[in-house]
């Protein structure tokens, strides 16, 4: 089921009507009902991979904290089952495919085909939660929670179940557990958030999703006609996941909860590490906590040195740098051009923290660079999404090669209409910028602006109305 759905509004209206006439412990149990009934809706069977992932973790945890000296053992239970069922779900056709090509190469013909398994929605997602939760509570960050209830909302909550944010049991524990009361600013916050992410998915993402599509399902795009696409790709993508990810953080918000914002306005960001800090910033964070800080500190991989090269603390950083952005392109997909895409980013990175150790003292933080700094991280942006969205390798060292302006004509009219219709579909990003920082901050909770609110709230469910169609696809991270 996904927020745009007939079927979800029916939930969530119903949802939203029993849960504030119950107490706190009712509530949590109706959380966990429908959120099996949303993440169920369309294959139930992904209920039976997210019941064992969660309980696991559940009595690992606890174990963890009865049986301290038995806690690294448990832990590995935990790692081996939730990677276990990612990796089998997620890579093993990729490994099979793999396989097959490398002995193909040597002659070889064992006929390994793909078994089409089929992905469950969201596993990568809920995966990385329930894993950060053993995690914290094996290194005595947290407390177990010992309430298989309360537990299960924190993993199943459905706002966020199948695409995030991916919310750490330190923050969502404590709102699980505790009362909650229906505050009005809060039901208009969520409302407008919630209604806000629904625009961003179906007017913007949506409409753009067919002049992306058509062009990368050509056999041999123009440059001209590639960059005009993939302009209008940064704009779906941002659309539609962070769309999501505000629907998310409104129906939540609406329910008493608050989670992580996701995405900070990425596009303003001024270096790699800034657009990070900005974009998809659960996961971000979840990667630097649980694999950036561990492997920076660990003694067996500063000994794993480079022969004939004088390693440095830099290179140590570096190395560490490639493996996190490796597992990050792997995460987002088991095929080649999302290495690529990692291993892309990593480079981004090491490449800027090097300029930035010899930078002139006087540059940095100069106030220019807040100037320079989008525009020119928005190409490099725009190259690394070209690395994301196109899934043959071959076709991207082809696109590498090809002459930047030849085209004819007609595709430079084509490109030139692509780019007009992504400009249009960014305008709604301006205004909601200025709306958010100028008006909606000191307002929000004042009585007075219900009807602004409310005339805000049927514009955008006008909008989403129109544009809404039946054949639209998912959202872009469903698949990861």
């Amino acid at each position: 089921m996904t927020f745009v759905q007939r079927e979800f509004l029916i939930l969530m209206s119903l949802t939203w009507l029993v849960y504030w006439c119950l107490p706190r412990r009712a509530q949590n149990v109706l959380l966990v009902g429908v959120s099996a009934v949303f993440y169920g809706w369309v294959h139930p069977w992904f209920l039976a991979l997210l019941a064992v992932s969660a309980l696991t973790d559940f009595v690992a945890a606890v174990q963890m904290t009865r049986r301290p000296e038995r806690k690294r053992a448990w832990l590995v239970l935990s790692l081996a089952v939730n990677f276990g069922m990612l990796g089998f779900f997620k890579y093993f056709d990729f490994f099979l495919f793999n396989v097959d090509a490398a002995l193909g190469a040597v002659g070889l013909s064992p006929g390994l085909g793909p078994l089409g398994i089929l992905l469950p929605v969201g596993i990568s997602f809920y995966t990385f939660q329930t894993v950060s939760y053993t995690l914290d509570v094996y290194r005595g960050q947290l407390q177990a929670c010992e309430d298989v209830v309360d537990y299960l909302v924190f993993v199943m909550f459905f706002p966020q179940l199948v695409a995030g944010p991916i919310e750490r049991a330190g923050d969502m524990l404590p709102q699980v557990t505790a009362d909650r009361r229906l505050v009005w600013g809060d039901q208009i916050w969520g409302v407008t958030l919630a209604l806000w992410g629904a625009f961003q998915k179906v007017v913007i993402a949506d409409s753009l999703a067919p002049y992306v599509d058509a062009t990368y399902a050509l056999p041999a795009p123009e440059t001209p006609l590639l960059l005009a696409a993939t302009v209008a790709f940064s704009i779906q993508i941002v659309a539609d996941f962070g769309g999501y990810s505000d629907m998310a953080r409104g129906t939540a918000r609406m329910l008493g909860f608050r989670l992580t914002r996701n995405f900070r306005e990425p596009y303003l960001a001024t270096s790699p590490t800034d657009a990070w800090g900005r974009w998809h910033v659960t996961f971000a964070t979840w990667l630097r906590d649980y694999v950036y800080f561990p492997l920076a500190s660990a003694a067996w991989l500063r000994r794993l040195k480079l022969p004939f090269v004088r390693d440095t603390g830099a290179q140590h950083l570096a190395r560490v740098t490639l493996v996190t952005f490796l597992l990050a392109g792997l995460w987002h997909g088991a095929a080649w051009h999302f290495v690529l895409w990692g291993l892309y980013n990593a480079a981004l990175v090491i490449l800027f923290a090097a300029l930035t150790r010899r930078a002139p003292r006087a540059w940095r933080g100069a106030a220019w660079l807040g100037w320079v700094g989008p525009p020119v991280m928005y190409l490099f942006t725009l190259f690394g999404f070209v690395l994301f969205r196109e899934p043959e390798v071959a076709r991207i060292g082809r696109y590498l090669t090809q002459a930047p302006w030849a085209a004819s004509r007609e595709v430079w009219v084509a490109a030139v209409g692509v780019i007009g219709v992504s400009l249009l579909a960014a305008l709604p990003y301006l205004a909601a910028l200025l709306v958010r920082r100028r008006v909606l901050a000191p307002v929000w909770e004042r009585v007075g602006w219900l009807p602004v609110f409310t005339g805000l709230w049927a514009w955008l469910g006008w909008m989403v109305w129109l544009f809404h169609r039946e054949d639209a696809a998912d959202h872009i991270y469903f698949q990861f």
